[in-house]
């Protein structure tokens, strides 16, 4: 059995016309968001053997803020190929990691992380529907995916079950 946490960068700014996009840092708002996930991951027991991150400054303080929530330090790879990453891109990286891997954590982007939990998991569910998945994957949240599979390769679409659906302001 293999867990998959699909989990979105917090709420971006948008203050400085001139940065790059991959260069935006976090907004107040996802630097309050940030740390409550990582608080509820700590929570529910969803510490990650391993993270995979975007690249993009978003994406990085994203994790930083929801780690040092963590009660111990995860490894964490910075993948520039999960930058802005369509689906297909986002199961290939997914499929690579070691078997020895038993959750994994993928910080990214919308709409590619979006698009892949409602691959992995269908839209036909009534949890998937009643979760909010559908309709969209707000910044911040995470998507917690169950994969029975024995090897990550095996990992595909329809292959994953969804066990919760996590969104910030559901926390409040």
């Amino acid at each position: 059995m293999r867990e998959l946490l699909l989990f979105r960068h917090a709420k971006s700014a948008w203050d400085d016309p001139t940065l790059l996009d991959h260069e935006r840092d976090l907004a107040p708002r996802g630097r309050k968001a940030a740390p409550r996930m990582g608080r509820l991951i700590a929570a529910q027991g969803l510490v990650p053997d391993l993270v995979l991150c975007s690249t993009a400054k978003r994406a990085v303080r994203t994790w930083e803020l929801a780690a040092a929530e963590l009660p111990r330090p995860v490894e964490v790879k910075r993948l520039a190929s999960l930058y802005l990453a369509p689906p297909s891109r986002l199961l290939r990286i997914v499929r690579r990691q070691p078997d020895a891997v038993h959750r994994l954590l993928v910080v990214g982007h919308d709409p590619g992380l979006h698009r892949l939990a409602l691959a992995l998991v269908g839209e036909e569910d009534a949890h998937v529907r009643n979760s909010g998945l559908i309709e969209k994957f707000p910044t911040a949240a995470l998507a917690r995916i169950a994969l029975p599979v024995e090897h990550w390769s095996e990992v595909g679409p329809g292959a994953g079950r969804l066990l919760a659906f996590y969104k910030p302001r559901a926390l409040d």
